[in-house]
């Protein structure tokens, strides 16, 4: 192939390569930024590809922007079924009034898709999969009846494509720990000891915490892990003769006063129903730097729509 050949197909190739970029979404670029990190834990817990987890997360609830993303916080429209006795939220879908699962944040509902997927038979052959085959994935979880769309597989994929979100699966036998990680019991260093737990946790920004099951206390998740009650409360930034929600977090360890350093310059957009206490948490960091970062008032009650810095 000459020379001139050469260059004229790098030409080409370049050009192909901006246009695919500038059709990005920034709202979906921010998500991935968001979730990519737990969706890499969700896949090591249970073997669910990254890049299939967020792409669905992207599709199914409008890149988070979604009604039941934002009331109930809901990124993958899982409906209630017959094993879920949790909170739930109306919708119309296939038909009027469906009922959709709600959950205490995001990170819940992570968690709650891969266990979906990972407790149907009809999604176990998907399991046999490589990680790597987004594709099989995509098409598998159509022919499973995940969703009625004639194009829901060709959806994922051109997702995943475009964001290149198969960087993340690529992860999977990495020693290298992704910025939040989902851990199990297994000892690490700094990380709280279980007495005879095997539930999992969750570290984010340094800190370690949990969710919360049906009927926990702060003295019942303190005696599982060897932590002191009164610790966890002022871990949590909680008050005597508050106890945890099912789903809620419950940090394990203190919270650093900041974000990670990769929420620099960002801002959250403040939901309904949001307290600033709820945000810090999900961004393990503490309420008092909320008010500071962002000179707020002792008075301030957060509005929807207000634009909050969390680094």
């Amino acid at each position: 192939m000459n020379l001139a050949r050469r260059f004229l197909i790098y030409i080409y190739c370049m050009c192909a390569w901006l246009s695919a970029s500038s059709q990005r979404n920034a709202r979906i670029e921010a998500y991935v930024e968001r979730f990519a990190p737990v969706a890499v834990a969700e896949m090591r817990a249970h073997g669910v590809p990254a890049s299939i987890t967020l792409a669905q997360g992207i599709l199914e609830s409008g890149a988070g922007a979604s009604d039941l993303a934002v009331k109930g916080n809901n990124h993958f429209g899982i409906k209630t079924g017959g094993d879920w006795t949790g909170p739930f939220m109306l919708k119309d879908d296939d038909a009027p009034g469906e009922r959709f699962r709600v959950y205490a944040d995001a990170a819940e509902s992570y968690a709650d898709h891969s266990l979906f997927l990972k407790g149907r038979s009809r999604y176990a052959s998907l399991f046999t999969l490589p990680i790597t085959d987004y594709k099989g994935w995509a098409r598998g979880l159509k022919a499973a009846g995940y969703a009625t769309s004639p194009t829901y597989a060709d959806r994922l994929i051109n997702i995943i494509e475009t964001y290149d979100l198969a960087r993340f699966d690529r992860t999977a036998s990495s020693a290298q720990p992704a910025p939040t990680v989902l851990a199990s019991s297994a000892p690490q260093a700094n990380a709280p000891t279980p007495s005879a737990s095997t539930e999992r946790i969750y570290r984010q920004n340094g800190a370690y915490y949990l969710l919360a099951r049906p009927g926990d206390t702060y003295r019942a998740i303190g005696k599982r892990w060897g932590v002191r009650q009164g610790s966890l409360r002022r871990y949590n930034e909680q008050r005597r003769g508050y106890e945890p929600r099912p789903g809620e977090r419950v940090f394990l360890s203190k919270k650093p006063q900041r974000a990670e350093k990769r929420y620099k310059g960002f801002y959250h957009t403040v939901r309904t129903g949001e307290t600033l206490h709820a945000i810090a948490q999900a961004y393990a960091m503490r309420t008092r730097t909320l008010y500071r970062l962002n000179r707020l008032s002792d008075n301030y009650i957060p509005r929807v729509g207000d634009r909050l810095r969390v680094r």
